[in-house]
């Protein structure tokens, strides 16, 4: 009788949100399948983000790069030190945009929604275009901002203009006031690169469900904010003639940023899960696998809709037994099994208060991918 092939097995998590970082999750869940599957087997980790706060540590972990650092400013324009990075071949950088235009940056003042822009943003872009970098990876959750991307345009050098041809400011309240862009000045490497924009809505740019009806209100927008804001973005998606871009599901996100973008240089709006996958290899890495562990904080419905674990079971060919280990599992056996899932387990031992199992994360996640690792067959049988 041949021996059996030692198993493949891929973790790749999302983070568990304050408890254990995706890079922490999949060391974690590595060596729970380790001590069940053996070390002949082939545990390949691979931890992944939506897209959202993590992103940019989740790419540089399976890169193994560092992060890099650059002046910047905030959604204020006050000054800032942002980090980003690049890839080990040097040829793709990623931004996560709330290095600079994020809401904790200005916490420590009154909202500005009016004032609020992503020049900050456009500065960390130019340092990967500097670098020479032939792709951008733009991930934008968690911003202040609601300008339509014209402050990261702004900081690539594009002068936007009045009717009386001087420059305007390109905080939110000023997009009205856009008739002109100048783009003589955009950064000469700006429209060369491949952009690809993180998005984890699906809102259009304008109306009820826009950028600024929907996502104004948490940045301090009052109702006569939310109109102005609106109008503004409506009117620079005419003054860009992109008013099709400013229909498209994903426009909305982070105050419209994918806007300028989109119909300046030619960015594509991807699924924040997608495009983190697709750019670690995750395809590649499931080709062979014959299990994957993959996991968040709470698996629930909104999992399967653009999500890291949505991603992976998407991915993941038909032969490869998908599992799931999560904080929390709020979705039954049947939910699990017509979502093309094998099984899903919460780290929770009993009965707990979320302190402790956030305290205690990266042990219950060991302990829970070995059972499940067991339970599997990938061993002796005996828990790990």
């Amino acid at each position: 009788m041949s021996t059996p092939a030692p198993p493949v097995i891929v973790v790749a998590p999302d983070s568990f949100k304050g408890s254990a970082s995706a890079a922490q999750a999949a060391a974690a869940m590595a060596r729970g399948a380790r001590a069940v599957a053996g070390d002949a087997a082939r545990i390949i980790e691979l931890p992944l983000a939506d897209g959202g706060e993590g992103t940019l540590d989740a790419m540089l972990a399976v890169w193994g790069t560092e992060p890099l650092t650059v002046d910047a400013t905030d959604a204020l324009g006050r000054p800032c030190t942002a980090r980003y990075g690049i890839s080990a071949d040097g040829t793709t950088g990623i931004i996560e945009a709330a290095e600079a235009n994020g809401l904790p940056q200005v916490s420590d003042v009154d909202p500005q929604p009016l004032a609020a822009d992503t020049r900050g943003v456009g500065r960390i872009a130019a340092a990967l275009l500097d670098a020479g970098v032939q792709e951008i990876l733009l991930c934008i959750g968690g911003s202040a901002t609601t300008d339509g991307g014209a402050g990261l345009l702004a900081g690539l050098g594009v002068r936007f203009l009045d009717a009386g041809g001087h420059r305007t400011g390109t905080g939110g309240g000023d997009l009205a006031s856009i008739e002109g862009v100048d783009v003589s000045g955009l950064h000469a490497r700006a429209a060369a690169v491949r952009w690809r924009i993180a998005v984890d809505v699906d809102n259009p740019l304008c109306g009820p469900r826009g950028a600024a009806a929907v996502f104004g209100p948490q940045k301090g927008a009052s109702p006569e904010d939310v109109a102005t804001l609106d109008g503004g973005l409506a009117h620079l998606a005419r003054v860009l003639r992109a008013e099709e871009v400013a229909a498209s599901p994903g426009c909305g996100a982070a105050g419209g940023m994918p806007l300028a973008l989109v119909a300046v240089l030619g960015a594509v709006m991807v699924p924040g899960a997608e495009l983190v996958s697709t750019a670690v290899g995750l395809p590649q890495a499931l080709a062979g696998a014959d299990v994957v562990l993959t996991g968040e904080g709470r698996l629930d419905s909104q999992s399967l809709g653009g999500k890291v674990v949505d991603a992976v079971r998407r991915t993941a060919a038909a032969t490869t037994r998908v599992v799931v280990i999560a904080g929390a599992v709020q979705l039954d056996a049947a939910a699990c099994r017509d979502a093309g899932l094998t099984a899903a387990f919460s780290i929770a031992p009993g009965p707990a208060e979320l302190a402790g199992l956030q305290a205690d994360a990266e042990r219950l996640i060991e302990d829970t991918a070995a059972q499940a690792c067991a339970a599997l067959g990938l061993g002796t049988g005996r828990c790990g």
